[in-house]
Parts: C-alpha cells; sequence; structure tokens
C-alpha cells in the first residue's frame, strides 16, 4: 500500500488515500480512504446530485452514532432526477443500524424505506456517552430506482480503519502534480526528472521563471548552471554560466541563437511584470554589484540529475 492521492478528472478529488498500485482493473485504482476523506468525498457526491440529479450519480453518506446508543434507522432520500417527470416519487433507504453491536462484528443492514421505516426514523434519538462510530453508506439512485437489491450497501472498514469506496467500480485514477518545470507526476512520485520535489516548488513568479529560464537554456548548453539577469528597462538574461565559466552567448561563437534567448527574456519579463517587491529575496535571486546596473541578478539553476 502506498500513500497518494486519487480524483476523477475534475469530477471528484483529489482526495488522500492508501492504495495497491498493482491491484487494478481496467486500469482503474482501488483507493481506501480515512473518515476525513470520506466526509469530504460524501459532500462532492451530494454536491454533483444536487446539481446534474441524483439519477446520474453515486453518494455516499456518513452516519453518527456511539457505541453504546441504541439502535437506530435513518432514511436517506433521494433528491431531484435528471430523467424523471417533475413531481415523481423520489427513492429512498433505510439504514438500520445496531450499535452497541457494530464492535462485536455485526454490521448495518438497508432496507426499502417502508412507512413503518420512517415511522422508527422519525422517533431516533441520539443516545450513550461511549466511543464515537460511523457508519459509511454508498447509494447507487441509478440501479435502486431499478429495483436493485445490491444498489445499496455498507462500505466497512478494513483492517487499518479506512473505507474502500468506488474501488474498480469507478475510475479512480492517480491525481497528479505539476513541477515549476512544466512537468507532471504522480502524486506519490515525489520528486520530479528535474530534481525539485513536490513539496518544494517555487511560489513566486521569478522563482518560477528561474527554473523555466534554466530549462531553456539548457537545451542548447546542457552545462549551464546559473545567468545573469539585467532587470534594467526590459528583463534580459545578459551572461550564462558553467560553475565559473561564462559561456559565450555571440549568436555566430557561442552555442546559443536569438530564438533561444529571446524565449528565455520573454519568460523574465512576464514573471517581472507579475511580481512584487519581496520576490526577488524569496526567489534565491542574488543580487550582484555592478558599475553599470543597479539591477543586476544571478539565478542559479536546479540541478539537473543523471538518469
Amino acid at each position: 500500500m502506498i500513500a497518494t492521492r486519487v480524483c476523477i478528472d475534475d469530477t471528484l478529488g483529489p482526495f488522500d488515500c492508501q492504495l495497491d498500485p498493482s491491484n487494478r482493473w481496467n486500469g482503474w485504482l482501488s483507493p481506501h480512504f480515512t473518515l476525513d476523506a470520506a466526509r469530504e468525498l460524501s459532500a462532492q457526491t451530494l454536491r454533483l446530485a444536487d446539481e446534474y440529479g441524483y439519477d446520474t450519480v453515486d453518494t455516499i453518506h456518513i452516519i453518527e452514532g456511539r457505541e453504546d446508543s441504541q439502535d437506530t434507522v435513518h432514511v436517506i432520500e433521494g433528491g431531484p432526477s435528471r430523467f424523471h417527470e417533475a413531481g415523481a416519487t423520489s427513492p429512498a433507504v433505510a439504514v438500520h443500524v445496531p450499535w452497541r453491536n457494530l464492535n462485536r462484528g455485526a454490521n448495518a443492514s438497508i432496507t426499502d424505506a417502508s412507512p413503518q421505516a420512517r415511522k422508527a426514523a422519525r422517533k431516533r434519538k441520539v443516545t450513550g456517552r461511549a466511543a464515537r462510530r460511523v457508519v459509511v453508506v454508498h447509494v447507487r439512485w441509478q440501479y435502486l430506482d431499478e429495483g436493485s437489491d445490491t444498489a445499496a450497501d455498507v462500505v466497512r472498514p478494513d483492517a487499518e480503519g479506512l473505507y474502500p469506496i468506488g474501488g474498480w467500480e469507478w475510475t479512480w485514477h492517480f491525481a497528479s502534480w505539476w513541477c515549476a518545470c512544466g512537468r507532471n507526476s504522480a502524486w506519490h512520485k515525489t520528486e520530479c526528472w528535474c530534481s525539485l520535489t513536490r513539496d518544494n516548488q517555487p511560489t513566486a513568479p521569478l522563482g518560477t521563471a528561474s527554473v523555466k529560464v534554466g530549462q531553456i537554456l539548457r537545451t542548447l548548453a546542457p552545462e549551464a548552471t546559473s545567468a545573469l539577469v539585467d532587470l534594467t528597462n526590459l528583463a534580459r538574461v545578459c551572461a550564462v554560466f558553467a560553475g565559473e565559466r561564462e559561456i559565450d552567448t555571440a549568436d555566430d561563437t557561442g552555442p546559443f541563437d536569438s530564438e533561444t534567448l529571446g524565449s528565455a527574456d520573454e519568460v523574465l519579463r512576464t514573471a517581472w511584470d507579475e511580481a512584487d517587491a519581496g520576490d526577488l529575496a524569496t526567489s534565491g535571486w542574488e543580487h550582484v554589484r555592478d558599475e553599470q546596473s543597479a539591477a543586476l541578478y544571478r539565478i542559479t539553476f536546479q540541478t539537473t540529475p543523471t538518469r
């Protein structure tokens, strides 16, 4: 099992979870969520159901109780459906929870929301003072409306207390993160190819510009380690270094062409327009004393590992 994040395109997530990356079906993952993540997942599914119709979205529900509480009945109501006529009766399920016996192997059960179940639900009281307990319910409204007796079930926690929700059934895939260099990686792969880490990304425009400028210049001079940038008037690269050695930037004798240097300058100018006064220091730009420019800075490129 690995710690990562999963999502379903831009529809659900991302959520922290644990999963076995080799345990797939048709490429889909089977994540296990903490209770907090399950709560957020529940909130998102309910928002989707309200927006798109309950007959198009599965929903997750969290029922609260106490370990020494009396048995309770909870009715979960479906909401508006996209493909049903206005005024049609919405489906519903009743969840019967034996709180005192949950830790003895008993499980909550799901039935139709009969008049008797609704009456019992109206009479339920939250009692007890023992440890808090929860029951997680997964309702597939589309299939419930079609009369399926497996359209709703209780999600039981695994040995680690995590809840497996939508495994193989939903199109879960790894959430990703974007590096300042422009590459994306699965969430659990914390180091980018460029050696920047997921949790150590530049946040200021000038910090991101340093990474991008290094990437541009290294396409023609892989040995480049730093550059001098003059911010007087229009920001521009005025010198490139490999360690202490200055790399020739002349068009006809050096490795660079005007298009490559122009691309680097454009990145710098865009970032400088977006930056504020504090970005120079926080982005690691080192001021260089110079007789001809009061705004000369050295930017050092991220070391790129050999792979």
